[in-house]
């Protein structure tokens, strides 16, 4: 980077303006959706644009905005979809809500990394890209145009605002080793749909990365910063935007201990800790080039979700023993290896959720949840 800048301490405001079924299935229960995409297919747009609304409206309020500045966090991670701007029916756009996080991030301090989420065709095949089981945007070049369309309406409309840290250019565009083994990648509810997907190649991606880099900064104050997923590729990277000339740039890495659990049956911390060191180095490796972002991590491990499916008390212990010393391990280990910051995910799960007696295994993608048991510290920086 060409300029010092305070480290990032932030979160994640996922499921508000990009729906994941799993973290409030409500809008999904009359249907068979699995993603954003197909639940637009399945409900007529009279049923749901005012369910939509409802639901942007009341999951994140000004009154967030305030509360994760209490508790020290100064940035905060928004996950956008490529209708952003209300221009492909059937979905309705929600730039208005952008606008408003814009502003409540100003009130109270805040900068807002805005995360185009979703392509039209799909990045990675996952639910979060918007529909499951297809991934082939990259292979139509209209929609790679539109996708640098949009991000350049984006730039242009908050490229010059004070509470923009800056624009990451597509989230978790795959690889051919993680897609190889995602199981979404057989889950699409039109199997003639999924038709030409595969992975997203290094080539596509190093060019469609310039060219996205070229249109952002036209556009936007030059201390702005572009960010760009690593596409599950972190150590490939090395030199390439040092020797494309692009300023003020970061790398987003996503690290999450549960991609262990499902290759080994842990019964300790043990594994999860050599996983941490094995990113320490890819992090320190990677940022010798270029400044690295973890954007996101979470507390989920099945050490901790095997322990307090009861009410007992001596479970509730375990349960937050383990989850405090999962997050000192990964809060130490961005320190260790001067990470640019990092952003939790989540904020919240459920708005409306009754709480239970004793604590869920998804407590601990909700920051929310992991603050009011004890789990996360309650001032991030």
């Amino acid at each position: 980077m060409s300029e010092e800048r305070e480290k990032i301490v932030g979160v994640n405001l996922g499921n508000w303006l990009v729906l994941e079924k799993w973290m409030q299935p409500f809008l999904f229960e009359e249907n068979c959706a699995e993603d954003e995409v197909w639940l637009n297919r399945k409900v007529p747009a009279k049923k749901l644009r005012p369910l939509m609304k409802k639901h942007r409206d009341t999951y994140i309020e000004e009154a967030d905005f305030a509360k994760i500045a209490a508790h020290g966090i100064n940035a905060v991670r928004l996950p956008v979809p490529y209708f952003v701007f209300g221009d492909r029916k059937p979905y309705s756009g929600c730039i208005e809500y952008v606008d408003q996080a814009m502003d409540y991030a100003e009130k109270y301090g805040l900068k807002v990394l805005i995360d185009l989420h979703t392509v039209p065709g799909g990045q990675n095949s996952y639910d979060n890209g918007g529909i499951t089981g297809v991934c082939k945007w990259h292979r139509n070049p209209k929609e790679v145009a539109y996708v640098l369309y949009v991000l350049e309406r984006l730039g242009k409309r908050y490229g010059h605002r004070k509470g923009l840290l800056g624009i990451e250019v597509l989230n978790e565009p795959i690889s051919f080793r993680v897609y190889l083994f995602a199981p979404s990648r057989k889950q699409a509810l039109d199997q003639g749909e999924a038709i030409g997907s595969s992975h997203v190649p290094m080539r596509f991606l190093k060019t469609f990365y310039k060219e996205a880099y070229e249109t952002l900064r036209a556009v936007m104050d030059p201390e702005k910063l572009i960010v760009f997923h690593d596409g599950f590729r972190l150590s490939r990277w090395k030199d390439f935007f040092v020797k494309n000339g692009m300023k003020n740039v970061m790398l987003d890495v996503h690290v999450y201990l549960w991609m262990l659990d499902s290759f080994l049956h842990l019964h300790n911390l043990l594994p999860y800790q050599l996983l941490l060191r094995f990113y320490e180095r890819q992090i320190q490796r990677a940022g010798r080039y270029t400044p690295v972002l973890v954007g996101e991590w979470c507390l989920c491990n099945r050490v901790a979700d095997r322990y307090g499916k009861s009410s007992y008390e001596k479970d509730e212990a375990w349960r937050k023993k383990v989850y405090r010393r999962v997050a000192r391990m990964q809060l130490k280990t961005w320190d260790d290896c001067n990470a640019a910051g990092s952003f939790y995910w989540n904020y919240q799960l459920y708005r409306d959720r009754q709480e239970p007696m004793y604590t869920t295994s998804l407590d601990s993608w909700d920051l929310c949840r992991c603050w009011s048991h004890g789990w996360m510290p309650k001032n991030m920086r």
